[in-house]
């Protein structure tokens, strides 16, 4: 007889049938007997189990009642009488609890050695629960089982099917981390590591509000790891398997052993880009620099390195030290392909990287060596004729599935085609439509015609020359002409780019059947040394290619702005090249396509944080502009802007930035871009004059971008309530049209005032939701800023250990971002988490390297800054040294000022406060830190260093102190910041 308590409590006898086993009380009784199948339970046990609190008056005769009744209806001898309780005569393995609990553990036991097994057994064991049992110990089973289950699929590679089940189980048991970390591992692997990271923060948010803590050290491992694996550019997918060179990947791995640079050398189509992906492996980043203009730049992007964040910053780093600032602590193997079309720029990069980052190896491909210290070459000789016969035959099968018996003559094709992989992979192509004969003797011709030809070049290269030809003469006129224009593309196109641009794309399977052009991720693309080769032959289509892509980037940029911007932006990332291209072309040809086409991009440069990419073209643009047509106002007014960036205050600027300042005022009319607005106010800082341009109307998103802009200029001149209001309805507007970065921004501003005032739970929700939309956007560095901003917030809070938690997280990450600016940030938030536990030698320490690393240069770290100064003030008060704190309270005032920003001001007065206390004026302390609340335009609560000053100031003053306070509070700006000015006097400086 089976029995079964994994649901209902059921026993089957051998001949079919579900036993009736009374009421609820009877199957309750027979649960409890089962679970212990083969062993006494006590009385006492039994009757707390099934009457609870509550049991009747003469339990133990209520007991014997139900187990007789129990007896009647099931075989006779199987619940016995003992002394001291009762027990049921039925082995272990004929319950399916037991059964369940031994297959589990075997599942559990084999994950790391057999996760196959484990997951058959695992399942075995799960497919025996019918439904919930009242019992925890089994119910904490499942879910172990289950989480097992989940791991042993992780292992198999099942991580997009995966999600949803885990998905329904956090639901279910939102404080299980291990379901967390789960779910954020399925993520990652499944391609979408956005939505891994913020499956974190919604954890991290939902253990401190439900039980007041942070992730254990187990789920922030997960986090960590996901953090430092790299959304790593992937090579080119192979269509084809790799045969031979197995003396090349033993030499390369070989010298990866021990040397840093690996250089792979030879002729074009010898199979060098092959050759280095498969050496790498897949844990290797790949960067194709055919078509690089910015080395460090194509770097950058490939490894999806940002150069900035999508919060507003004006500095402006050098790309190549921003690449090493990332690289500098990881272990990388990088591979750069096509170095002989930049390779004086490819060398000095390569020697920059690997001088500032000890982790990093590279792998090479060029026609030439690098030639500096430390390269090691891996030059490529032609295929073994037995390797070269095996790649043309398997090429050959792969066309023509008869092919076989024809070793002769393919021997002869590939000792003619001096084992040229990419010559042989041509001539295998043609048996589509050729006998093997048949291309032997035209190989014949064709290099009989070769030999009379130019003999200073180079065998190999004359070789691989004549084939191409031979391919090209194989195509007819239409073939030819579709093949020569498709060379105007830069990394492939679309068929709709090639029909728009080129015409007859009905023809592209023709030329993927005949290997001219790859078909791969629905894209068509040309192997470097056949667009060569055709690009010889090519009209000029560059105007036509231009015009394409300004009109694909006008409209993106109005889908950039709402629900479908993720799409779009992966749109333009995957024509990334071609617009580079377009650009470049139109600078140098059509101003008018080329200013246009700037403004275009200016927000999806911003959004995906190229920055440098966009300041050199607009450095290039402006060069060739004298006088900006009226109709590209704002086109040459994001150009000047991007241009400048980081350098406001350059000399050769001032002559353009007064020109765009010209057309920023209203005589011109409103804005037609929102964006043009922002970008002027983030570069130059929150405005001096006004008024400036308004947006034109009618539009709900410049409608919304225009509050938000108000709302923070607002925020920056201390009127912090009605940047709330306005904010509000920003992000209400940000909401309905589905703009995650403008939603990051309002959020960002509603969570800084919310942290202000005090609260907390709201603070915790807009700072999770703009974590949320900045991971599903891919930018690492402001998720690095968000943990500073929620670590502010812990710190002043008291919750020091989550404070340091996102700090030290941010540093990391700012690092990975390759960003001084956040580093800066976090270390001087570090430094208040010291200070904050009485640790001031490392609060010093943190406070002396975030200066170090932060940019004087520009007004966005200025707030940093001044933070770092109120810090060292604050130190220098612990000591007792006055002078020294109100020296750095009076520079963390000017250094706030200089950025504009008279919150970063306030925590300076409110320094001064405590200044004026120690001096024995404590009215004065008092009108200060009520000045504090003008500049920051409310109260800050929370914080413990205004608090300590307030409670001593008030304890001086006693009932005076509301009036003096109640004075300073009412100052209007100018009047608090004339406060300040006259502070010297005042303290008898």
């Amino acid at each position: 007889m089976r029995f079964g308590v994994l649901g209902t409590i059921e026993a089957w006898p051998a001949e079919g049938g579900a036993l009736p086993l009374g009421g609820p009380r009877q199957r309750a009784l027979l649960g409890l007997l089962l679970l212990e199948a083969g062993r006494i339970v006590g009385v006492e046990r039994l009757i707390d189990r099934l009457y609870g609190e509550n049991p009747p008056g003469d339990a133990v005769n209520a007991l014997q009642s139900q187990v007789s009744r129990l007896r009647r209806s099931l075989p006779d001898g199987l619940i016995e009488f003992h002394e001291t309780g009762y027990r049921i005569a039925v082995a272990a393995e004929g319950v399916d609890a037991h059964r369940f609990e031994q297959l589990a553990g075997q599942g559990s036991r084999l994950l790391a050695g057999d996760p196959a097994q484990a997951a058959a057994l695992l399942h075995e064991a799960l497919d025996l629960w019918r439904g919930p049992v009242d019992d925890p110990r089994l119910t904490e089973l499942r879910l172990a089982a289950e989480e097992d289950l989940a791991d042993a699929r992780l292992a198999l590679g099942e991580h997009a099917a995966l999600v949803p089940v885990l998905r329904e189980r956090i639901a279910a048991h939102p404080l299980r981390e291990r379901l967390r970390a789960q779910l954020m591992q399925a993520l990652s692997h499944a391609g979408r590591h956005a939505e891994a990271l913020a499956e974190f923060d919604d954890a991290r948010r939902t253990l401190a509000d439900q039980l007041g803590t942070g992730p254990s050290a187990e789920l922030a491992a997960v986090h960590e790891s996901l953090l430092r694996t790299e959304s790593r550019p992937r090579p080119p997918a192979q269509l084809t398997g790799f045969v031979g060179r197995r003396a090349e990947l033993d030499r390369i791995a070989a010298l990866l052993t021990s040397a840093r640079l690996v250089t792979i050398t030879g002729p074009g189509g010898a199979g060098k880009t092959r050759l280095a992906i498969e050496a790498a492996g897949p844990g290797s980043s790949f960067v194709d620099l055919s078509a690089a203009q910015d080395l460090a730049q194509a770097v950058l992007t490939a490894l999806g390195v940002r150069e900035t964040g999508l919060f507003p910053s004006a500095s402006r780093i050098d790309t190549t030290q921003r690449l090493v600032t990332a690289l500098a602590d990881r272990e990388v193997l990088l591979v750069l392909d096509n170095c002989e079309h930049v390779i004086d720029e490819a060398a000095e990069l390569c020697r920059r990287l690997l001088t500032g980052c000890p982790g990093l190896k590279i792998v090479a491909t060029s026609r030439e060596p690098l030639g500096i210290t430390g390269e090691h070459l891996c030059p490529l000789p032609p295929l073994p004729i037995p390797d070269a016969v095996r790649l043309f035959t398997e090429r050959a099968t792969a066309v023509s599935p008869g092919f076989h018996g024809h070793d002769e003559t393919v021997r002869t094709i590939c000792a003619a085609l001096d084992g040229l992989p990419l010559a042989i992979e041509l001539a295998a192509a043609r048996l589509r439509a050729m006998s093997v004969d048949d291309i032997a003797a035209r190989l014949d011709d064709r290099f009989q015609l070769l030999s009379r030809g130019d003999r200073t070049a180079a065998p190999r290269h004359r070789t691989l020359r004549a084939v191409v030809e031979w391919s090209w003469d194989l195509l007819d006129a239409d073939e030819q002409a579709l093949a020569a224009r498709l060379t105007v593309f830069t990394g492939g196109a679309t068929q709709d780019a090639v029909e728009r641009v080129c015409g007859r794309a009905d023809l592209l399977p023709d030329l993927v059947d005949k290997s001219l052009v790859e078909y791969v991720d629905g894209r068509y693309r040309m192997l470097d040394t056949i667009r060569a080769f055709c690009a010889e032959r090519a009209e000029d289509l560059h105007r036509e290619h231009a015009e394409y892509f300004l009109d694909l980037a006008a409209q993106a940029d109005r889908h950039l702005r709402g629900s479908e911007q993720l799409h779009w932006l992966a749109r333009l990332d995957s024509e990334h090249g071609n617009l580079h291209a377009a650009l470049r072309w139109a600078i140098d040809n059509d101003l008018d396509i080329a200013l246009c086409l700037f403004g275009e991009l200016s927000l999806y440069w911003y959004l995906r944080g190229m920055r440098g990419e966009a300041a050199a073209l607009g450095e290039a643009l402006l060069v060739k502009v004298d006088e900006p047509p009226e109709r590209w106002d704002e086109e040459f007014v994001l150009c000047v802007l991007s241009a400048m960036r980081g350098r406001t205050d350059a000399p050769e600027w001032h002559d353009q930035l007064k020109l765009a300042e010209a057309r920023m005022v209203v005589p011109h009319g409103p804005l037609r871009r929102a964006f043009t607005a922002f970008m002027w106010g983030t570069v130059t800082g929150p405005p001096k004059t006004e008024p400036q341009r308004p947006l034109a109307e009618g539009d709900l998103w410049s409608a919304a971008f225009t509050d938000l802009g108000v709302a923070l200029i607002d925020l920056f001149g201390g009127r912090a309530e009605q940047a709330a209001r306005i904010g509000e309805v920003a992000l209400a507007g940000f909401r309905t049209v589905g703009d995650r970065w403008a939603m990051v921004l309002a959020l960002d501003l509603l969570a800084r005032i919310a942290d202000f005032s005090g609260d907390r739970v709201r603070f915790r929700a807009l700072i999770g939701e703009a974590m949320a939309h900045v991971a599903e956007l891919g930018s690492v560095e402001d998720q690095a800023h968000l943990l500073c901003r929620r670590a502010y917030h812990s710190a002043r809070g008291g919750e020091l250990a989550e404070a340091r938690a996102d700090y030290e997280q941010a540093v990391l990450t700012g690092r990975r971002a390759g960003s001084p600016e956040l580093v800066a940030e976090a270390c001087c938030g570090l430094g208040d988490v010291a200070r904050f536990s009485d640790d001031l030698t490392a609060a010093r320490g943190w406070y002396e390297l975030a200066l170090g690393t932060s940019s004087a240069e520009s007004f966005t770290t200025s707030e940093t800054r001044a933070r770092v100064q109120v810090g060292l003030g604050r130190l220098a008060e612990a000591h007792g040294d006055m002078d020294l704190a109100r020296s750095q309270f009076d520079l963390a005032v000017t250094t706030a000022l200089a950025g504009r920003n008279l919150q970063a001001v306030a925590p300076a007065a409110d320094g001064l406060a405590a200044i004026a206390l120690h001096d024995g004026d404590p009215e004065l302390a008092a009108i200060l830190l009520g000045a504090a609340v003008a500049l920051r335009g409310m109260p800050v609560s929370g914080d413990p260093d205004v608090a300590r000053t307030v409670d001593e100031t008030r304890l001086e003053l006693g009932e005076r102190f509301d009036e003096a306070y109640r004075r300073g509070a009412a100052m209007t700006r100018d009047e608090a910041l004339t406060l300040l000015g006259e502070r010297p006097s005042a303290f008898g400086a």
